[in-house]
C-alpha cells in the first residue's frame, strides 16, 4: 500500500459531460486551476483509442504533477505509467492489480456499502470512493443515494481515506467532511461547468476550510 497524501479532490472523466468541449482542454483547464488527481474512466472507448487518450492526459497531468489513475484498465496503466488505477467490484482483484503494477502503485476501489468498504480495506486498497452519497442521474445505476448515515458509518469503520461520490457540491462539501470523508469524487460539477476554473477553484476552497 502506498503512504503517500492525497489530493482531496479526485476528478473522474466523462467525455461525453464536457458541453462538447475537447476532453484535454477541460482537463487542462481543471489542472491549471488547481486539480491534483483525476480518474480517466472513459469506458466506451476501444483499447487503441483508449490508450492514445490516456497518454495525451497523462502527459498534462505530469506537467503539473498531478496523479493520475486508470479506471479498471491495469494493461493500459502499466503501459502508460500511470500512477495507478481505480477499480470497480466487478475488476480484477486489488492484489492482483498490485502485482501487475507494482507496490508503488496507487489503487482506488469503489464501494457502495459499508460491507463493500470493509472488503476493500482488508484487500489492501488504498483509498475508497463510496456512492452515490447525494442523488445524482449519473450514478442512478447503482442504485437510491447512500445517504450520510451509510457514509458516517463506513468512514469510522474504515481507516482507509473515504472520497464521497454522487451529487457533490461545494455547498456540501462541509456535510460530508463531518461524516469523515477525507475528500470529494465528482464528475459533471466541474466537466459540465461553463467556467471549468471557477468551478474547480470553489470546489478546492471548500475543502480548504471545511
Amino acid at each position: 500500500m502506498t503512504s503517500r497524501v492525497l489530493p482531496r479532490l479526485y476528478l473522474v472523466t466523462n467525455r461525453h459531460q464536457t458541453r462538447e468541449r475537447p476532453l484535454q482542454s477541460v482537463i487542462q483547464e481543471t489542472l491549471l486551476a488547481g486539480t491534483r488527481f483525476i480518474q480517466l474512466r472513459e469506458k466506451d472507448l476501444d483499447t487503441r483509442q483508449l490508450f492514445s487518450l490516456a497518454q495525451d492526459i497523462r502527459i498534462e497531468s505530469h506537467q503539473h504533477q498531478a496523479l493520475m489513475l486508470i479506471n479498471d484498465r491495469v494493461d493500459i496503466a502499466k503501459a502508460i505509467g500511470a500512477d495507478g488505477v481505480h477499480l470497480r467490484t466487478e475488476s480484477l482483484p486489488v492484489q492482483q492489480a498490485r502485482q501487475i503494477l507494482g507496490p508503488q502503485a496507487l489503487i482506488g476501489k469503489s464501494t457502495h456499502s459499508l460491507r463493500e468498504a470493509l472488503t476493500a480495506e482488508a484487500d489492501e486498497a488504498d483509498f475508497l470512493v463510496c456512492g452515490p452519497i447525494f442523488e445524482t442521474p449519473s450514478k442512478r445505476t447503482y442504485g437510491p443515494p447512500l445517504g450520510l448515515t451509510v457514509l458516517t458509518d463506513i468512514c469510522k469503520q474504515c481507516t482507509l481515506p473515504v472520497f464521497a461520490i454522487g451529487g457533490m457540491t461545494p455547498e456540501r462539501i462541509q456535510d460530508v467532511r463531518d461524516c469523515g470523508a477525507y475528500g470529494v469524487a465528482l464528475i459533471s460539477a466541474i466537466l459540465e461547468s461553463t467556467t471549468i476554473s471557477t468551478a474547480t477553484q470553489k470546489f478546492l476552497q471548500a475543502l480548504e476550510i471545511s
